[in-house]
């Protein structure tokens, strides 16, 4: 089921041009266009394939030759999330490029450039052929923006932008400023001799004039689209991915030249299209609101990685609540901005729409007392960081902050506080969990996680809150967090130089994300191992399982695997 902010995500990117579409005075009609209670039995752990545990002689650690030996057996940890995060990445450039289209600078344009091709084409025929090219140009010079971005920072430097403090709080600033410019403060354009330039050129003749032709809508629209790609670019470069930003561009160029390549082939379709008027600047002024919002998620990501104990859990409901109540406010007509027509009646799609997003701030609102919000648990602080939460008692007590030595567990003061959910209290060092592990003879559960992993939030928000599975990890497990993306400075005696990649490691993220990589040849989180009290894997290690059920077999699997060595 879709979480009810992607549902509000896409009916505010998808929707805007039905919801507005009444309000403007010279529009024309549109008519014509479980998760199971059952606790998982012990006999289900006898169905479990014998080749899915190591023996008791494999080695201390999987080196990258030996995981890549199993290949034939362990698929590589994290594969599935990363075809999960392009998938997402392309499907927010296809709704970014919907958006696109229904903005003041490219929706106007679509008669014009519809008439060129069924006017001076000759034929329908050549018209239809025109539009195609057309639009096939417009994927061209998008995706080509997508890969120079690729070229120019590589894939290590897009994976390093997606941790950096640095760059998520410039990625930050740059949300704000594209928010601002929605809002109607500026507008960002290019150069205009540039942009005459390439305007002068389409009004040559044959393939080259249609390139231009695509070429001078990317440019004469970059007031409008110019926030949009940006933020498209700004999420895909955080991701860490590849090829994010080409794959982006890819679902954003499709999504804006479809509409084109349509109205070419079925120009009467036009007909049915609401004419331009005010509720295009509205669209404009909802995105702002939404870029807004996005914003605060790279400016926590900071706020976590450095420490800086800004935007607790409650902070940050707070503001998105006073954002998508003044989205709210704008859409009933009671605020406005100086670009904006006035509001003589609220129509009715625009009526629902505004339902559908004061129903959202009061789902939120429960959240300042620490509801659990799951449905949007991916996009919000960890837990911890909520400074009063009724529903910790729902996870009972956790375990005392010290070990049986009653000497404080390295780096608590750091991670428990702000990074732990409610209710669990791991150990932030691997061989001090391992020691741990040896005296209480139990499994050790590795969780390599991170400030910034969205997929972590949502597991400890959406299974690890689940009693059965909650009791499982407190009670049969030794549990050990590894952030891989904390910037905490080691003491100089504990930095070293990585054998597997050659850098050097120097704060607590770079050696965690070391051991990682080294150990278990995966780089994507969240990663959750389970060792016996030898270091020793006894199963495969498991990426990001929504499933309530799945996880605790697994979980169980593992608890099993320990008593039978």
């Amino acid at each position: 089921m879709k979480s009810l902010f992607k549902i509000i995500l896409f009916v505010c990117l998808m929707a805007p041009a039905v919801l507005f579409a009444q309000e403007a005075d010279s529009l024309v009609s549109l008519e014509g266009v479980e998760f199971t209670e059952e606790s998982v039995s012990p006999d289900t752990l006898a169905q479990v394939p014998a080749d899915l545990v190591f023996s008791e002689s494999a080695p201390d650690t999987v080196s990258k030759d030996s995981t890549a030996a199993t290949s034939g057996e362990i698929a590589p940890a994290g594969g599935g999330e990363e075809k999960q995060s392009m998938w997402g990445i392309f499907i927010a450039g296809l709704l970014g490029g919907f958006a696109a289209f229904i903005m003041p600078c490219i929706f106007p344009m679509v008669p014009l450039t519809v008439s060129f091709f069924t006017k001076k084409s000759g034929s329908r025929a050549k018209a239809i052929s025109q539009a195609l090219l057309y639009g096939l140009f417009i994927i061209v010079i998008y995706v080509a923006l997508g890969m120079l971005i690729t070229i120019v920072f590589g894939s290590d430097a897009l994976n390093a932008l997606s941790t950096n403090g640095v760059f998520n709080f410039i990625f930050f600033l740059i949300l704000v400023i594209f928010a601002a410019s929605f809002f109607g403060a500026f507008e960002m354009t290019l150069p205009s001799s540039f942009v005459n330039k390439i305007d002068a050129k389409s009004d040559k003749g044959g393939l080259l004039g249609l390139f231009f032709m695509a070429f001078s809508l990317a440019l004469v629209s970059f007031s409008c689209t110019g926030p949009i790609i940006g933020t498209l670019l700004v999420e895909a470069a955080s991701k860490g991915e590849r090829l994010g930003p080409a794959i982006g561009m890819l679902g954003f160029s499709i999504a804006l030249a479809i509409p084109f390549v349509i109205f070419a082939v079925f120009p009467s379709m036009m007909k049915a299209m609401p004419k331009s008027g005010g509720w295009l600047n509205s669209v404009k002024v909802v995105l702002g609101f939404l870029e807004l919002a996005l914003a605060l998620k790279f400016l926590s990501n900071v706020d976590l990685a450095y420490h800086w104990n800004w935007l607790d859990r409650e902070v940050f409901l707070a503001l998105w609540i006073v954002i998508f109540g003044l989205m709210g406010l704008y859409l009933i007509g009671k605020i406005s901005f100086s670009h904006d027509s006035p509001l003589a009646y609220m129509s009715v799609p625009r009526t629902f729409f505004a339902i559908v997003v004061f129903a959202f701030v009061m789902y939120m609102i429960p959240g300042m007392w620490g509801a659990p919000l799951k449905s949007i648990s991916a996009f919000l602080p960890p837990s911890a960081t909520q400074d009063f939460d009724l529903s910790v008692a729902n996870l009972g007590a956790a375990p005392a902050a010290s070990h049986g030595t009653g000497k404080t567990k390295k780096y608590h003061e750091i991670f428990h506080e702000r990074g732990t959910p409610k209710g669990f209290d791991p150990y932030y060092d691997y061989e001090e969990g391992l020691a741990a592990a040896k005296e209480l003879n139990k499994p050790v559960l590795i969780d390599f996680t991170g400030w910034n992993c969205v997929n972590c939030r949502k597991m400890e928000a959406n299974v690890w809150t689940d009693p059965k599975v909650a009791s499982l990890l407190r009670d049969e497990f030794v549990m050990i967090e590894l952030f891989v993306d904390d910037r905490t400075e080691l003491k100089p005696e504990e930095q070293y130089v990585s054998t597997y990649s050659g850098k050097k490691i120097n704060t607590i993220g770079k050696k965690n994300s070391d051991f990682q990589a080294s150990t278990f040849n995966s780089n994507s989180q969240p990663l959750y191992a389970i060792v016996g009290t030898d270091g020793k894997l006894l199963l495969p290690p498991s990426g990001a399982d929504y499933d309530v059920t799945s996880y605790a077999a697994y979980l169980l699997r593992g608890i099993e695997a320990f008593k039978s060595k």
